[in-house]
């Protein structure tokens, strides 16, 4: 039997991120309702995985008509969690409705996972929100990167550990990437390639590989990670006043009809 050569060059992506060696095709099959989509999330996007990190799947799946049509409130969200060959995975999905309104809310988070190269599972309906996703980015995407790093700095300030200071600097420097841009990147090795960045950041990718919950200050003083983060925050906040993306999203009328669409068909 020939491979199929689309499934084969998504498996080699998977791999090249630091995905282990796990079936995640049978965690797709296992699900109660047909999923839009399933993609990786987590420190395996953002290129700063550990040896240990878990799999964080995120998605969209599609209810039933009758699940939203009578008198229960259907559940809209599922939270999954399995260990598969000693590797620890999760899958946070929401209904294709909730999915979409999460996009207009200007949360970047589930733009990520919309736009995340790391695909496990995929239909005709995925390919469409990405098409739609350009529509959906405005200025004010910058709120939620800068309250994600506000959130995350204070984890840092609490525990001294590498991955809170990562996602605290991974996030500001995505904020000002789109903000300048008009495109979402995740990945912070790309991210220090495109854009000027904190000299520490490749020593602190390194050291968070090999110790998940390892401490920063080994790697960088706390005193200069503070500066650096301040310097970012001074740096989103001018990139969004002179960004060119739109104030509101534009694809509110095309994600209606899509889950239409998807929902009767």
């Amino acid at each position: 039997m020939r491979e199929n050569p689309v499934v084969t060059a998504r498996d080699a992506v998977l791999s090249a991120a630091g995905l282990p060696a796990v079936d995640l095709g049978t965690v797709v099959a296992e699900q109660d309702d047909p999923l839009v989509f399933a993609t990786v999330s987590g420190a395996h996007l953002y290129g700063f995985p550990s040896r240990d990190s878990d799999v964080d799947l995120r998605g969209a799946h599609l209810l039933p008509v009758a699940a939203l049509v009578g008198l229960h409130e259907p559940a809209e969200t599922r939270t999954l969690m399995w260990e598969r060959d000693g590797v620890e995975l999760d899958l946070v999905s929401h209904d294709l409705r909730k999915f979409a309104r999460l996009l207009l809310r200007r949360n970047g988070y589930v733009l990520e996972q919309l736009l995340s190269p790391l695909v496990v599972h995929t239909t005709p309906v995925h390919d469409e929100l990405i098409e739609l996703a350009p529509g959906l980015l405005t200025a004010h995407h910058a709120h939620h990167y800068r309250g994600f790093a506000t959130t995350q700095r204070r984890l840092f300030e609490k525990t001294g550990e590498l991955k809170p200071l990562l996602y605290t600097l991974r996030v500001l420097l995505t904020g000002i990437h789109l903000m300048t841009t008009g495109r979402l990147q995740p990945h912070l090795p790309t991210l220090i390639d495109e854009l000027p960045a904190p000299a520490c950041i490749p020593e602190l990718i390194a050291a968070k590989e090999a110790a998940e919950h390892g401490p920063a200050d080994e790697v960088v003083d706390p005193p200069r990670a503070r500066r650096d983060i301040e310097a970012l925050h001074a740096r989103l906040d001018a990139a969004q006043a002179a960004t060119t993306l739109p104030d509101a999203p534009r694809g509110r009328a095309a994600l209606h009809d899509l889950i239409v669409r998807a929902r009767l068909g």
